[in-house]
């Protein structure tokens, strides 16, 4: 998948590290000269200027994007970048800061398909964000460590296991199990996996995209866009 990041700030470029580890291709957007060029020396393809001018965006890859997150600590920036993007079919997710007041995310929730809170989710929630799907970042427990939802798919590999006969990588705990609109609680060895039931795990960082092929696999959406953008 094809992504453009606008601004490759703290929460921008750690974003844009993890998109690139999957194998998505990602382009950069940021105004500072100092940050575009520390983008640049982490081999990043950017864009130097106003992440809010079409111009630019267009410059960036706009027209073959599949989804922007406009994550500047900028909100005026941001909401522009997402109407835009908009106009380009392009998935939009915008960033605002911890301490806007709630009225001020239901002003923008409407007008972009989600709205997320770095500082509370870390980068891993604006990939999910940006990938929207089965996965859902609940909390960075520490830097390596986050704690995930991820909700078991048709074609996840474990589908029809038993709790018990689940093996993960090292370095995740499962911490909560939940069947399809059921409550969370801690599972029993017994119990089966099928599609619509949830797990959340706490996962080092470098196991992450291992958890979420064996408990997601990869789903037809992210697959049929893997495939229109040139694949992974």
């Amino acid at each position: 998948m094809r992504f453009v990041i606008i601004g490759a700030g703290r929460v921008g470029l750690r974003t844009a590290r993890v998109l690139r580890e999957e194998g998505h291709e990602v382009t950069l957007l940021e105004r500072d000269e100092v940050t575009a060029r520390r983008a640049r020396d982490q081999g990043f393809e950017v864009v130097r200027g106003d992440g809010a001018r079409e111009s630019l965006l267009e410059a960036a890859g706009i027209e073959a994007a599949d989804a922007v997150g406009a994550l500047t600590g900028d909100l005026n920036v941001n909401f522009a970048a997402c109407m835009i993007a908009k106009h380009y079919d392009c998935r939009t997710v915008m960033r605002i800061d911890e301490d806007y007041r709630e009225e001020i995310y239901r002003k923008y929730a409407d007008e972009v398909d989600e709205v997320i809170y770095p500082e509370r989710l870390g980068a891993m929630g604006a990939k999910n964000a940006l990938l929207g799907g089965t996965i859902r970042a609940i909390a960075d427990v520490a830097p390596h460590l986050q704690v995930v939802e991820l909700t078991i798919t048709e074609d996840a590999p474990v589908r029809g296991y038993t709790m018990g006969e689940l093996e993960l990588p090292a370095d995740t705990t499962i911490l909560a199990f939940g069947k399809r609109d059921g409550a969370l609680r801690i599972p029993t060895a017994d119990e089966s996996l099928e599609a619509g039931d949830r797990l959340v795990v706490l996962a080092d960082f470098a196991v992450l995209s291992d958890v979420r092929q064996i408990l997601v696999g990869e789903t037809a959406d992210l697959a049929a866009a893997n495939a229109g953008s040139g694949g992974v």
